[in-house]
């Protein structure tokens, strides 16, 4: 009995120990932040945010769910399959609470999506098609803007060792999950049994093994997905942006983008859920090295977590509670929530 739960318990109290370091993490960043700048100047940046920026923040945030959206929708659109962007929204949001509790580089949140649209009676062969071709697109979208945003910070004279380190990760696995997955293809169910004790990547892997590639033989689709891709990655940036001018900081776009990317880069390669306390620490730090006040670098950074990752999570473990209820009987990958 002891020797069957282990299993199980190893996953949850990793998970658990994950959520721990990334909240002393975050709460070190806030530590550090308040003692190097000027508690005065926190309250003055809240005192002067303008409502006007944060309902522009707003629109961006709801830009990039219609953005996943018509990904999905084009996608099952070239598989022979029509469902409108109005009921993909829903699963999109859904989407991002499990990318986000379960950090596997995104593709959690993928698998998620293919079960619940299975669910909807939509045809698997199309669901995995539009998978493949979505993995693509994203880890392609992913990898031309973390070279624009190291090429940015490169033009400025601001790179330093640690980013090329982090770009260099990143572009490991923005590489490696797709191409991974493609060529595991070839194994059908026979994959390598190291690869499938690896917790939440097993189910993606054998869902991967009877995927189609039609669509990636389509390069309409993949330029398709992967500039969407590319449209989400600029609308989270332009909501750091805006954060920055709400605060009665302004900016150049360029140097929001880099800051942005440098902190998604790290929460992706990392294993914290959220990236909590990495991706803060990251993006303060970016922005501080572009000259960025560190009270405003701060300020502005937890702005948009609250509006890219905080905002959306009760609706989205609402959305996944009520998915994973009745998912009963689908056979495709479940999911363990915190």
């Amino acid at each position: 009995m002891l020797a069957e739960a282990a299993p199980r318990l190893a996953p949850r109290a990793l998970q658990w120990a994950g959520w721990l370091f990334g909240l002393l993490a975050l709460l070190a960043v806030v530590a550090v932040a308040a003692h190097l700048g000027d508690i005065e100047r926190f309250v003055q940046l809240l005192r002067s945010l303008a409502p006007a920026w944060l309902l522009l923040a707003l629109l961006l945030q709801a830009a990039t769910y219609f953005s996943l959206a018509v990904a999905w929708q084009n996608g099952l659109h070239h598989a022979g399959v029509e469902r409108s962007v109005r009921k993909l929204l829903p699963l999109t949001l859904a989407k991002l609470f499990v990318d986000q509790a379960a950090p596997t580089g995104g593709i959690s949140g993928t698998a998620f999506l293919v079960a619940a649209l299975v669910r909807r009676g939509i045809p698997a062969p199309a669901c995995l098609a539009v998978l493949l071709a979505n993995v693509v697109g994203h880890y392609g979208a992913n990898l031309l803007a973390a070279l624009v945003a190291i090429g940015l910070l490169w033009i400025a004279h601001e790179t330093r060792t640690w980013m090329v380190g982090v770009f260099a990760l990143f572009a490991l696995v923005s590489v490696a999950i797709p191409t991974g997955m493609l060529a595991l293809r070839r194994y059908g169910r026979r994959q390598p049994s190291w690869l499938l004790r690896i917790p939440r990547l097993a189910p993606l892997l054998r869902v991967a093994s009877d995927a189609p590639v039609t669509l990636l033989l389509r390069p309409r689709v993949l330029a398709t997905m992967t500039a969407l891709g590319i449209a989400v990655i600029l609308l989270d940036a332009a909501t750091l942006w805006v954060m920055l001018n709400a605060l009665g900081l302004p900016t150049s776009y360029q140097v929001a983008f880099p800051s942005y990317l440098f902190a998604m880069m790290v929460a992706t390669v990392g294993p914290i859920p959220l990236g909590l306390g990495t991706f803060e620490a990251t993006c303060v730090t970016v922005l501080v090295l572009q000259g960025i006040p560190i009270e405003g670098a701060l300020t502005a950074t937890l702005l948009l977590r609250g509006f890219t990752t905080w905002l959306p999570l009760l609706p989205g473990l609402i959305l996944v509670r009520r998915e994973l209820r009745l998912a009963h009987g689908v056979s495709l990958p479940q999911f363990d929530l915190p």
